[in-house]
């Protein structure tokens, strides 16, 4: 349970170390505001449209009675909207971190070198850091539609459906937005995802004791945006913490700590 606390600790310290440097906080938050105005024109379009679509995937209900057809399909709207947001949760940050890549990462390495100590590059250019970047997220993104498929399905079972799945739904969005938070700390270390991953698992609590709070205060709107900034300078702080000594590469110098980091670092056909 400690580690709950400590968790939530890496959130708040992230967001005083940005308070303290307004400079950097106005500078993190351009990436968040272009992905919120794409993000709340998909939701409205999604809050208008869900349902149509539910009455065009449910013919089968076209001639029920009332009020098992209104029920029916009033349940499932609300399923698809939340499933949408859910989505939305989650694939906020890997997209704002696409947007602002550069942005964070230049964040990510003020926050290192005020807290003292080497600051680790990934030598690697800017083109292939997005490339790799895109390409996690699209393999996180595939891991969250996974959980989300199954926890929609949950979500008809009674009781259950409306308690259980919703608080598994918030533990699930924590930890891949604490996976994509720390990966602008740890991609520059070299860190594959499939060590990364192994990291968060390694401190499960301390990663939902930052990754569940950020996830719940996403749901408010513009939140997100103006949180985005200290988010990531948290991340950084919790990144520091997960990386044992000698894990990641040598700083300054984008070696990896490992064969299968370099091969995955190495574009095919350099």
């Amino acid at each position: 349970m400690n580690d709950l606390g400590a968790g939530f600790g890496y959130l708040v310290k992230g967001q005083r170390w940005v308070a303290g440097h307004g400079r950097w906080f106005g500078f993190g938050l351009l990436p968040g505001l272009i992905t919120l105005v794409v993000y709340a024109g998909a939701l409205v379009g999604l809050a208008y449209g869900a349902d149509d679509f539910v009455a065009w995937a449910t013919p089968f209900a076209d001639d029920w009675s009332s009020p098992w057809l209104g029920l029916l399909r009033t349940t499932l709207t609300a399923l698809v909207f939340l499933f949408g947001l859910f989505l939305a949760v989650v694939t906020f940050t890997a997209v704002t971190l696409l947007v602002g890549q550069p942005f964070y990462d230049s964040l990510s390495e003020e926050v290192e070198r005020s807290e003292g100590g080497e600051v680790h590059e990934s030598g690697l250019p800017l083109w292939r850091e997005l490339w790799i970047s895109a390409r996690d997220s699209v393999r996180i993104l595939l891991r969250v539609a996974f959980f989300g498929i199954i926890l929609f399905a949950c979500g008809f079972i009674p009781v259950v459906g409306q308690t259980v799945v919703p608080a598994i739904g918030v533990c699930v969005s924590g930890f891949f937005l604490a996976e994509e938070l720390t990966g602008v700390a740890l991609q520059r270390r070299g860190l594959v995802l499939k060590k990364r991953l192994g990291l968060l698992r390694r401190r499960r609590l301390l990663v939902l004791g930052f990754g569940v709070p950020l996830a719940l205060s996403f749901l408010v709107p513009f939140v997100a945006v103006f949180l985005m900034p200290g988010a990531v300078a948290g991340a950084t702080l919790l990144a520091r913490d997960l990386v044992e000594p000698g894990e990641g590469n040598t700083p300054g110098t984008g070696t990896s700590d490992t064969a299968v980091a370099a091969k995955e670092w190495t574009a095919p056909g350099s």
